[in-house]
Formats: C-alpha cells, structure tokens, sequence
C-alpha cells in the first residue's frame, strides 16, 4: 500500500458508512455552535443566574461523585446527608458571588480568574466538612478532598472549555497569514498573544539566539536555532518575520538583519515599548525595519556636564528651528532643563509645527522652559540683534542653511546670501547682543567641495574663525557632520517608497559612499561639542563606517521581502543609476588639514586647518556682496574658487535665473537693472 492511503482509506471507511461518524459530530457540533449563540445573545444578569444554577448543578455532582468514588458504589444520600450538601452549595455559591467569579467575563478569563475558583472551591470544602460535623452527617474524611479536586475540574475546567469554544466560534473563517517570531522573551510572548486573537496575522513558531530556549515551546509555539530558520520557512510556507527584541542594541540587530537579509522573507518589527506604553501605538503595528538598525551603530550615552552646559537655565536660540537638525536641538533643549527656548524659523508652517510639539512636550513632562516662536529670516540682521537683545539670549544654535546640493547649485545667489552672509549677519548681530556663544552647524561637504554648498558653508566657517579672533565676548565654535538620516531630502524614505511603488530604486552612482548618523544622536554631539569649545574651534563627529548606497538599496529591497532584478530573479526589484548629479561627489570627508585631535569625547574630534585674518576675510565678504547684488553667478563662483576653500566645481554654473536671464541678455551693463538688484537686494 503506497504512503498516505491508510489515512485515506480510514476516510473512505467514515465516508461508505453513510457518514454514520461524521454526520452525528458535525450534527453535535452545531448544536453546541447555537447554544453558544444564543448564549451571546442574552443579558448579563441572565448569563449571571445561568452560571450560578449550572455551578449548584456542578457543584452537587461533584459530591455525589466523591461519594461514590468512596464508597465504590452509586451513592445514595441520607437526609442530613442531603441537608448538609444543600448549604453547602448554597453557601459556596455567596462565596463565589463574594469573590467576584460572576463578573469575570469568561471570554477574557485568566490567571486571576482561575485563583478565585481555587480559593471559592477550597472555602467550599471547609464549608463540606463544618456542615457535616455539625449536622452529624456523617461523611468519611477523605471525601472532602476528592470533592475539591473535583470541583475544581467541573468549575474551573467548564469555565476554561467555554472559553475555549467561544475562541474558536469567534475566530474568523478567513485564512490568517502565518509569521515567524524573532525573540522568545517577554515582548515576544506578548506579541504571539495579540496575534493569537488578530484578524490578520498568526505566529507559527519562535526563533530565539538564546541557546537554553531551543526546542521548548513557549505559549504553544517551537522555539527554534537562527539556523534552523530556512527549515522553519519552508515547513510554515512564512513570508514574514517580526523582530520582538527591544533590548537589542542597534549593532545585534544590525547582525540579526544581516543574517535574516539572505532568505526571501519581509523582516519588519514592532513599536518600542515606550510607544506601547503611552498608547502611541498598539503591539500588531508592523513597522518597517529602522535604518538605524541596518547601519548597526550603537550611540554613545550623552555626557551630562557637557550637555548642560549650554542648556540647562539657560536662554538658547536655534536658527532653522523647524528643520531636521533645528527641530531636534529645540528637543533636547527643552529635556535639558532651558529656561527660554527662542525658536526662528523662515518657514511659518514648520514654525508652527515645532512650537506646538514642543508645549505638549512641556505640559506633558512639567517643565518650566518658555517657548518663544519667531518667523523671521537670518539674512535681516537688525532684526536678529533685535531679537537676541529682546530676550538676553545666551546661546546661539545656528542651524539655518540651504543644505540641497543640486536645488543650491540651480540658485546660486540665494544659497551663498543665506549661507554665508546669513551666518555672517546672525554672527554680528550676536556680538552686539552680548551672546556667549555661538554655534555654526556645519557639513562633510565643506572639505574640498565641488558645489555651491558645500564651498558656501566652509566660507561660514572662516567668516567665524575669523570673527573669533576679534571677539572677547562671543565663542564661536563650529561642529562639522554628514548626512543624518531623516533629514529632509534623506534617500531612505526615497527608496522605501520606490521599493513599496515596485521599483525602481534609483541610485546616482553604483560607487557612491555616504556617511550616516541619527538625528538624536548628531544633536546631542553638538550640544556637548559647542559646550567643549574655547572660540574657533572646527569639531568633526565620528560618523562612523562609510555605507556604499548601492548597498544600502539592494538591503532594503530584500528586507522588504524583495528580490534585487537580475539574471537569477527577473522579476525583481530593478536599482537604476542615474548619474551623479551636479556639485555631487561620490565620496565625502570630514577634514580638510593631513589630521584631527582627539577630544575628552570619544566621538567628537577637532580639526587642525588653517584660517583667515578678519581683514582679509571681510575683502571677500565685500567683492561677495557686491557680485550677489549684481546677481552676477558667474563672478559668485570665481570669487569662491579665488577664496582658500578648496572648491573644484566640476561642471559650469546651472543657476536657472542666471543661465536664463543670460540668454536674453537680462544681465549686462544697463545701469537701472543693476541700481534695481541693489535695491531689491537691501
């Protein structure tokens, strides 16, 4: 006989029986499928009277049963007998009422529900045994405790197989999709709980890296090695799996998800439990895996001396409040204890955002910071001395900039006024008000810069030093770092919602490098770094190991449950390159000088580079200024390439008002259009 037809034949034996087995089974089981209908439908107090006469029911053959059991005989009682068993139910019944086991729902029963059976059943018992002695029943002593085993399995146990049977009625019929659980600990358990009861989704099995776990079985589920995951994969047929381990750091879910990056399945986790907790997010909210996760880069705990320094009591302004970088600093401020926030914002509606972000925070946590929204440009410089008189600013965060390579290359006036003579006017303005010190947020793309960009913010950066060397009132320090992730214009949403549109991915160059950090923890670096200076200073951020963006890509893509397009998988996600675009380089550098000090922090370095006298600086300042009021582009770039910067642009200028405005000779000698920039300009 060929595998498999006994258990076929066993099926044909039930079936040529005219379904003699069958037919009464499924006929039960509908019968019971109404019952439990209908008792769905009654009134809570009906459903209370119905559970008290069926344990009166329960509890009497529970009696009758240990006597029999005793005697090895059907037992007969005798009326003190019977009198004695009457209170006793009677009286257990107010015990359980007392103890609340009518109002458990017995659906959502648990552990404590179960306890007060035990103690009702225990109390019942006693009341047995009092009743009989003083009613000179007389029962023999062992019959009280084969009473209360018994009772417990007629009261409890029916309370647990309705339950059992309400969960299966309420299970929808719809096919659930299985997933595998990475993590057997506690956030794991309560994550196949919630999906026990999801509409949705069911766990299969757990896979834990925890040796002592393999081969138990935990809430019903295996728990399996990481190695046998391709065997779990195929046994299941799973396409997803959820990470359940929230106090992994990110470098042991960076070996996790590079692990679980060769097997064709979607890897997404589940909200933090702080989330959890404050009701944010509930436990069955899949979320895509975190880049920080797939950098596998731990943050450094934030040094508490460094980072109150320039916070805690204190009167902080940030510039470009409502960006990226900005918005975050107003955060950690505001945790750090200041005493008045002041928050400039060109863009009103970003303003609007952070301000109102940041008085929930307040309310929220009790703190006493004061919060002080302003829309207003650092390009007006009176008004920025305005503003930092008005509120005796301390400490200026400037994170203002035009930071989009390709957008500052196409309008190259705008990005040098609020780059450079933004900073400079912002600079001045704090001098006069007194400030004590100021902090340039710079970038990687101001060493040797082949764009706009990048030479605009390394000219901020000798602006300072220079403006450092004039000044005993204000410190000027500068912190230098590369991308963040999150930030706007950041290529991970990007390629996220190109892999969830189907592809493609594109990628400018297939060799293309970029350094990466979080936005919380280059935040927290410039906090401490600007407390660390002394007045000049350039400090660099440990950004970390490079990532190759194509890489970067083709993670994502299987991490999403995705296959990379190539010859072995046609159908998969195609990575398209489309060209560096212009000022773009394909590797960035944090330093211009042959070296960097360390500093007292592991992850804050300081540059050694060479700077400008304030004389000579304010001679390019001034032929700047001009070339920008005359909207003259191209003297804008020799001006910048004449300047010690470093800048090789590698294409010619793409300013769109400029290229156009050249076309049809909108720029030339006509002195009414020039006095009119002028004027326009001031």
């Amino acid at each position: 006989m060929r595998p498999g037809a006994e258990s076929r034949f066993g099926k044909d034996l039930l079936l040529s029986k005219g379904g003699s087995l069958i037919g009464p089974l499924k006929s039960s089981w509908n019968v019971i499928e109404k019952a439990i209908n209908w008792f769905f439908g009654i009134s809570r107090p009906q459903k209370r009277v119905l559970s008290i006469v069926g344990d009166m029911i329960l509890l009497y053959c529970a009696v009758w049963l240990a006597l029999s059991l005793r005697y090895d005989t059907f037992f007969t009682f005798t009326h003190l007998q019977l009198l004695s068993v009457s209170l006793t139910i009677t009286l257990t019944v107010l015990v359980f009422i007392r103890i609340g086991l009518y109002r458990a729902v017995i659906r959502f029963m648990g552990y404590q529900a179960m306890m007060s059976v035990a103690v009702g059943v225990t109390l019942s018992a006693g009341i047995l045994v009092a009743t009989s002695f003083l009613l000179t029943a007389h029962l023999p002593r062992s019959v009280p405790l084969i009473y209360w085993a018994l009772a417990m399995v007629f009261t409890g146990g029916s309370r647990m197989a309705v339950r059992a049977a309400i969960s299966t009625l309420s299970k929808p019929r719809k096919r659930k999709e299985g997933v595998l659980i990475y993590g057997a600990g506690d956030f794991g358990c309560q994550l196949a709980t919630a999906l026990y009861h999801s509409s949705e989704h069911t766990a299969v099995a757990f896979v834990d890296d925890d040796e002592s776990k393999a081969g138990s079985v935990v809430k019903g589920l295996r728990v399996y090695r990481p190695a046998e995951i391709a065997l779990v994969l195929n046994k299941f047929r799973v396409q997803r799996v959820l990470l359940a381990i929230s106090n992994a750091s990110h470098a042991q879910r960076g070996l996790i998800l590079r692990y679980l990056e060769q097997f064709p399945v979607k890897v997404q986790t589940i909200p933090g439990m702080s989330d959890l907790v404050n009701g944010r997010a509930s436990i069955t909210e899949f979320r895509e895996i975190e880049i920080e996760d797939l950098l596998g880069r731990d943050c450094v705990p934030p040094r508490a001396d460094l980072i109150e320094k320039n916070t805690f009591g204190k009167i902080v302004f940030v510039s470009g409040a409502g960006g990226s970088i900005g918005s975050e600093l107003c955060r950690q401020v505001v945790n750090q204890g200041a005493h008045r926030l002041v928050m400039v914002d060109v863009c009103e509606y970003a303003l609007y955002q952070i301000e109102h972000e940041l008085k929930c925070l307040v309310e929220s946590k009790g703190l006493k910071t004061q919060i002080i929204p302003i829309v207003g440009s650092v390009q007006k410089e009176h008004r920025m001395e305005v503003i930092l008189r008005s509120f005796d600013v301390e400490v200026v965060y400037h994170a203002a900039a035009y930071k989009h390579v390709p957008l500052v290359e196409q309008n190259v006036v705008e990005g040098v006024r609020n780059n450079v003579f933004g900073t400079w006017f912002l600079a001045e303005a704090a001098v006069r008000a007194g400030v004590k010190s100021f902090v340039l947020i710079s970038t990687d793309k101001a060493v040797r810069p082949t764009n706009v960009m990048g030479a605009s913010k390394r000219m901020a950066e000798l602006v300072l030093q220079a403006m450092s060397e004039r000044s005993s009132v204000t410190r000027f320090t500068m912190v230098r770092f590369g991308n963040v992730l999150g930030s706007s214009g950041s290529v991970v949403p990007l390629f996220r919602q190109q892999i969830k549109a189907g592809g493609p991915v594109t990628v400018t160059h297939k060799d293309i490098i970029r350094y990466f950090m979080t936005i919380p923890e280059a935040a927290s670096l410039v906090l401490q770094a600007g407390a660390m200076g002394s007045g000049g200073e350039v400090f660099l951020l440990d950004m970390g190991d490079p990532v190759k963006i194509d890489e970067l890509a083709g993670k994502m893509i299987r991490l999403m449950g995705h296959s990379v397009k190539g010859e072995e998988n046609p159908d998969g996600i195609e990575i398209v390159y489309t060209g560096l675009r212009h000022g773009e380089k394909l590797f960035e550098e944090l330093l211009i000088g042959e070296g960097s000090q360390e500093t007292e922090h592991p992850r804050i370095m300081k540059a050694r580079e060479d700077c400008l006298d304030w004389m000579t600086t304010k001679s390019l300042l001034s032929a700047l200024d001009r070339a920008c009021h005359h909207f003259d582009c191209s003297n804008v770039r020799e001006i910048l390439l004449a300047a010690p910067l470093g800048y090789t642009p590698e294409s010619e200028c793409v300013d769109l008002v400029w290229r156009k405005g050249k076309d049809i000779q909108l720029f030339g000698d006509d002195d009414a259009l020039v006095h009119g920039a002028q004027r326009v300009a001031i």
